[in-house]
């Protein structure tokens, strides 16, 4: 099923990675702490109206890359098909998801920087990913044909943690190879419980 995004629609989206940006900018020059609302909705040329229809606080914009990556795995895990084995889609979901990814994003290595200083940062990214593993463990039960509320947790959380060590050590690489191979790597390691 074909999804079509209006222009009001992207319109939007292109509003809240301005924010994002903004908000990662300013907090990369002069520090997260100093960094305000205002300020945030100044570089990205909105009101602070604006910036309040689409984000609750700056932690909620400042990571606001991490939830689109989340939604962008999620769509392709719910886009294979639904026979398919559930460590299965979750591998090739991971494949297209960083296909293109062949060196380290300075936004989300910037990103890595600043929540290894503010813990108010980390609590909120924690609290994002167990909303994500949640929502993993139910899509791969309703894949399962024998489900197991706990054989999906524990899938999930394996998968997530995964995907989490072998990119925390892809960026810490001097030449690293594509994170598409790290990471189908990685999974290869972590599937035998699953297949």
């Amino acid at each position: 099923m074909e999804t079509t995004i209006t222009l009001r629609e992207r319109k939007k989206e292109a509003t809240r990675q301005a924010l994002h940006e903004a908000t990662l900018r300013l907090a990369l020059e002069r520090g997260f702490d100093t960094v305000t609302v205002d300020a945030i909705a100044d570089e990205a040329n909105v009101s602070r109206r604006t910036f309040s229809n689409y984000f609750l606080n700056k932690e909620d914009a400042l990571l606001y890359g991490d939830r689109a990556r989340i939604d962008g795995l999620l769509e392709r895990l719910r886009a294979r098909p639904a026979d398919e084995p559930p460590w299965q889609a979750l591998t090739r979901s991971a494949a297209a998801q960083f296909a293109q990814r062949r060196e380290p994003d300075p936004n989300w290595l910037g990103q890595l920087r600043l929540l290894r200083r503010h813990p108010s940062l980390l609590a909120q990214q924690a609290a994002i990913q167990a909303a994500f593993e949640h929502e993993l463990a139910n899509e791969i039960a309703a894949r399962d044909p024998h489900p197991d509320p706990m054989r999906a947790r524990v899938m999930a959380a394996v998968f997530l943690a995964t995907i989490r060590t072998v990119t925390a050590h892809w960026t810490e690489q001097k030449t690293p190879s594509p994170l598409s191979e790290a990471i189908q790597t990685g999974l290869s390691h972590a599937a035998s419980p699953f297949t």
